[in-house]
């Protein structure tokens, strides 16, 4: 029989195999400007990406703008990186040499020793005048809305602040009085002032220690930005300072390549001769921009822009590539003589020089797209005889405040440090998430309430799994048989996930992202919610590999720091860990005395003791991040939570039981009122209801019924039947009223 069955499986093969179908998988496509289409990105050199990104120029304050930027990029940084397991290196650059800095530099400088000098009051108002005739020759020729508007701030401001001086001397006040208003019109037309000064005084200026310290600090103060911002740091920072040689060089070269000429000691960028070669083409991210000389002249600089500097340019669309040095201004040596970078170059240079000739990644701001990106592409394809110097150009949105855009020149500009006593960095960042990074965002309240609320609701999420890993399980207890609804939550929970995918493949669309991170957390709060009414637990390893993936998502958004393993971390960075697992013991402790207390003290009626109980929960513990929640039949959940928000939940709940306790007030003494008015009408006999109205009747029949007019003619049969209606009715009030006094009731 044993060897017939052999004999019967000798010759029988495996069924063939038939691989499945699948799906194509989803390719990271990226908005590049250089095609104004989502391009598959494919990097040059297998998973290696090569990303410069413009950084700031460094002579004030960062604002929001600088933030909407810069966390933009990170974010995608994270995401190439962290996501899409790209091996990305990532250089930026500081920009410390600049005719805003110089100017900047210079107008400090001289502003500072005219304060020093401390001028009479006459000489100060005699100045301010002086500058506010050359203000007004420049508010006449600007056409741009919104500067004008700026600039017609700043004049307001500063003859309301002389108006007060100039009152002050005609009356002859104490020179304290005098002294005083000195000060305030000073400090108002520091900025007028300071541009006079420059103006008149600039090229005076010898201290060339002024131009490098000046932006030394500023970026000082950008770094620390960056830092409370959790952006992270690039691979690599070039300082222009640092390149100049590297800049020369690069000049040399565009020159000698044909595509540059020397005029008065500059050099300018020949743009007819580079357009009008086969392999070039100028203005490839915005062609229809191409000649628009306001743009160009602000790329240039304020310092760049005289008559003699544009007369010495073949065509008005060149741009300075090294620009000669007047008084007043740094330099350093070169083949055309003392001069100093010009600002497009600077970049060309230094990307050049670290990512040689073609990268992969180029970032900044969408308004830098023309002059400077077009001209950083024209200058650096010169230099190497390519085109491809950049295979994808990424332009961040705008960041606009009310629709109006933020910018350092408007005034109108908020800063990140400010920005960041408003919100926190994790809120900010939200914020950002939830729009498209290349598109403008307007910052606002409603933005950031959003934000918040976003914020609140994962928060929230995190915080109730936590409770519930923390109920004490044994080994085996973990791993729980699943019910369907278990398996509808799983496959949604795939889904969420896939089209998470989808969304960060279509251009890293956070803001789809984040809603079907929403509609996850949202189908899990409705799980929970039906094992708890159904006195179920819910399934812990479902709903921990759910909140992992959320924390794991977030993380590499960079809106969780590192050191948090399941949600957002609780007391700040670094902190988060030892705090929950050293202080949630004693707090469920704490929590499990104190429903035994609750208990005894229902049983035994004790209400001094449940008041203890509620002020432990409602005034003390969420003075130190700890909030309990008590429900009806259930453990008490106990959830470290911020103590900021839990303050503010607090204020929150005390004024919406304070709105509720005015209205309720206020809706007794409504009725009190109507009940009174009601009680005063009833009071009135029929008789005498209308004959006070003397200014609408003129005669009354014997039952006090309006008879005539107050011209004499009588009453037409409708008036008199709606009169007769009244009456009745306040006969009926009446007779009712006069009962109540019957029975005792209010007189």
């Amino acid at each position: 029989m044993a060897g017939s069955s052999g004999e019967q499986g000798k010759g029988r093969r495996q069924p063939q195999w038939s691989p499945p179908t699948g799906s194509e998988p989803c390719k990271l496509r990226l908005y590049n400007s250089l095609t104004r289409n989502k391009d598959v990105f494919i990097p040059q050199n297998g998973n290696r990406v090569t990303w410069y990104c413009c950084g700031p120029t460094v002579y004030d304050a960062s604002h929001m703008g600088h933030a909407r930027s810069y966390i933009s990029f990170d974010i995608l940084r994270r995401v190439l990186r962290d996501y899409f397991k790209f091996d990305v290196f990532y250089c930026m650059n500081i920009t410390d040499i600049d005719d805003k800095i110089i100017k900047r530099a210079r107008q400090n400088c001289l502003f500072e020793r005219y304060r020093e000098r401390r001028p009479p009051a006459a000489q100060l108002l005699e100045d301010v005048h002086t500058a506010l005739k050359s203000f007004s020759v420049k508010l006449d020729e600007t056409t741009d809305p919104d500067k004008k508007q700026m600039l017609e701030r700043v004049q307001l401001a500063v003859q309301l602040a002389a108006a007060p001086l100039e009152e002050a001397m005609r009356s002859n006040l104490a020179a304290e009085d005098i002294a005083r208003r000195a000060q305030v019109l000073l400090e108002e037309a520091k900025d007028l002032l300071s541009d006079w000064l420059d103006c008149t005084l600039g090229s005076e200026v010898t201290d060339n220690s002024i131009f490098s310290k000046l932006p030394k600090f500023w970026e000082g103060e950008f770094h620390k930005d960056m830092e409370a911002l959790n952006v992270l740091p690039p691979d690599v920072l070039t300082r222009v300072s640092e390149y100049v040689p590297e800049i020369v060089n690069f000049v040399q070269k565009i020159v000698d390549n044909g595509y540059g000429y020397a005029s008065n000691g500059s050099v300018y960028f020949d743009t007819a001769k580079f357009a009008s070669s086969e392999r070039h083409s100028y203005g490839k991210l915005v062609p229809e921009a191409v000649g628009d000389q306001k743009a160009l002249q602000e790329g240039e600089g304020d310092l760049s822009i005289s008559a003699d500097r544009l007369s010495e340019k073949r065509s008005p669309s060149d741009f300075a590539l090294w620009k000669a040095s007047k008084p007043g201004e740094p330099s350093w040596p070169c083949p055309w003589g003392k001069g100093r970078p010009g600002w497009h170059i600077e970049c060309s240079a230094m990307a050049g020089t670290l990512l040689g000739a073609s990268m992969d990644i180029h970032g900044g701001g969408f308004d830098l797209r023309f002059p400077h990106h077009d001209n950083e592409l024209a200058q650096s394809e010169a230099y190497f005889e390519n085109d491809c110097w950049v295979r994808y150009f990424l332009h961040t949105g705008h960041l606009t405040i009310a629709g109006c855009k933020m910018s350092k020149s408007l005034k109108n500009f908020i800063t990140i440090k400010d920005a960041l006593k408003q919100h926190s960095a994790r809120q900010l960042r939200l914020a950002f998430l939830m729009h498209s990074w290349k598109d403008t965002l307007d910052y606002s309240s409603n933005t950031m309430e959003s934000a918040l609320q976003f914020e609140k609701f994962m928060n929230e999420f995190f915080l109730n799994v936590k409770d519930i890993l923390r109920a004490p399980v044994d080994i085996t207890g973990q791993f729980e048989k699943w019910e369907e609804e278990e398996a509808e939550l799983n496959e949604s929970f795939y889904s969420k996930k896939a089209a998470v995918h989808a969304a960060l493949c279509d251009n890293v669309d956070t803001r789809t992202v984040l809603e079907e991170m929403r509609a996850l957390v949202s189908q899990c709060n409705l799980y929970m919610a039906a094992r708890k009414a159904a006195r179920r637990r819910p399934n812990r390893a479902l709903l921990e590999t759910v909140a992992l993936y959320l924390t794991h998502m977030l993380k590499i958004f960079g809106a969780i720091e590192e050191e948090s393993s399941l949600g957002f971390p609780v007391g700040g960075p670094g902190t988060s860990l030892n705090l929950e697992s050293t202080v949630m013991p004693y707090l469920q402790v704490l929590s499990e005395f104190r429903e035994g207390v609750r208990k005894i003290a229902r049983e035994k009626k004790v209400p001094e003791v449940l008041q203890l109980s509620d002020a432990l929960r409602d005034d003390i513990l969420p003075e130190l991040g700890v909030r309990l929640e008590d429900h009806e039949g259930l453990p008490t959940v106990v959830k470290l939570v911020d103590r900021e928000m839990l303050l503010k939940e607090r204020e929150e709940k005390k004024r919406v039981e304070e709105e509720k306790r005015k209205k309720k007030e206020e809706a007794a003494k409504r009725k009190q009122e109507q009940e009174a008015a009601k009680l005063a009408k009833m009071k009135i006999p029929p008789s005498e209801m209308f004959l006070s109205e003397s200014d609408k009747y003129s005669k009354f029949d014997e039952n006090g019924l309006p008879t005539h007019d107050t011209e004499g003619k009588e009453l037409s049969k409708g008036q008199a039947k709606k009169l007769k209606k009244l009456f009745e009715a306040q006969e009926k009030l009446h007779k009712e009223y006069l009962q109540m006094v019957q029975n005792g009731g209010p007189e």
